[in-house]
């Protein structure tokens, strides 16, 4: 008899970082509002949740994170402006960002680490399996990232994170994962399990090529392997050493996803997401690219 694996419901927004690396537009703005064309980076991944069957969003935030509450919420006196203004298609975009999610907030009162930032939602999450997208990672990809993480989850029912092949010279960035390939689908090039995982290690260190990013399902065991991990660099709480601490038990699956992801946390990855999200837009697109072929470049 085929055991029943739990659903995934949840989603876990980590987003009570300072963002000092896009200073000064990040003084008085978080970070997850930026906006890639004319949506901010947090929207796309709570976007990417809904197309993967997810509508309960939880968002950690701080001090200084009322505009990501306000930009989920409903504004009564912009939509009403827009539909005395007869402006439609503003209108209905505007409704979609807060029809779009059943989202609740917690504060994270001091950055200590994305482990203690996912360990703020367990009252919230309860003891269920949930997802974590770090909006930093933003991940064009025909079928969402989560969602092919999703299907890994919903077949072995263990905890999966997303791996990405990364350059030597930029290994050390990452989270890293020691792991052997296992048959899925008729393939042994995506599905990985994962036997060990080094935090930034120096690129001769590395035990491979293969780095986590900001995608992950979780079992719930996850958060009191959280607690029971010390702080680690900075006095910061790791999900790395939480997710270690994890594997002692359990299995837990890497999937190298199909997709194109942009680090939108890096001045540079932010420029190349913006240009190619451009690029790809019907109402944008061509005077665009017209636009990019005029420059001396």
């Amino acid at each position: 008899m085929k055991v029943m694996i739990p659903r995934v419901r949840k989603a876990v927004f980590p987003a009570a970082g300072l963002g000092t690396r896009f200073l000064p537009a990040t003084k008085a703005q978080p970070k997850e509002m930026l906006p890639l064309v004319d949506k901010p980076l947090i929207q796309y991944g709570v976007e990417e949740a809904i197309h993967s069957g997810i509508q309960n969003i939880y968002i950690v935030t701080g001090r200084g994170k009322v505009a990501i509450e306000d930009h989920f919420d409903v504004s009564f006196e912009l939509e009403h402006m827009l539909e005395k203004s007869n402006k439609r298609d503003l209108l209905a975009s505007v409704r979609t960002v807060s029809d779009m999610i059943n989202v609740a907030y917690v504060r994270q009162k001091e950055a200590l680490g994305l482990g203690h930032a996912v360990l703020r939602a367990k009252e919230l999450v309860g003891h269920e399996p949930f997802s974590v997208i770090l909006a930093d990672d933003v991940i064009d990809a025909e079928v969402p990232c989560l969602r092919q993480l999703l299907d890994v989850y919903e077949f072995y029912g263990a905890s999966v994170v997303a791996l990405m092949e990364v350059p030597p010279e930029n290994i050390s960035a990452y989270g890293v994962v020691d792991a052997e390939p296992v048959a899925h689908n008729g393939t042994r090039d995506r599905l990985y399990r994962i036997r060990n995982m080094v935090e930034k290690p120096k690129r001769e260190d590395a035990p491979s090529n293969l780095a986590i990013i900001g995608r992950y399902v979780l079992t719930p065991e996850i958060f009191d392997c959280i607690e029971a991990v010390p702080p680690g660099a900075g006095g910061e709480i790791q999900l790395t050493d939480g997710l270690k601490h994890l594997l002692r038990n359990r299995p837990i699956y890497g999937y190298r996803f199909e997709g194109n992801r942009y680090d939108a946390g890096d001045k540079l990855g932010f420029l190349k997401a913006t240009v190619e999200f451009a690029l790809k837009r019907y109402d944008l697109g061509q005077a665009f690219r017209e636009y990019l072929k005029t420059l001396s470049l």
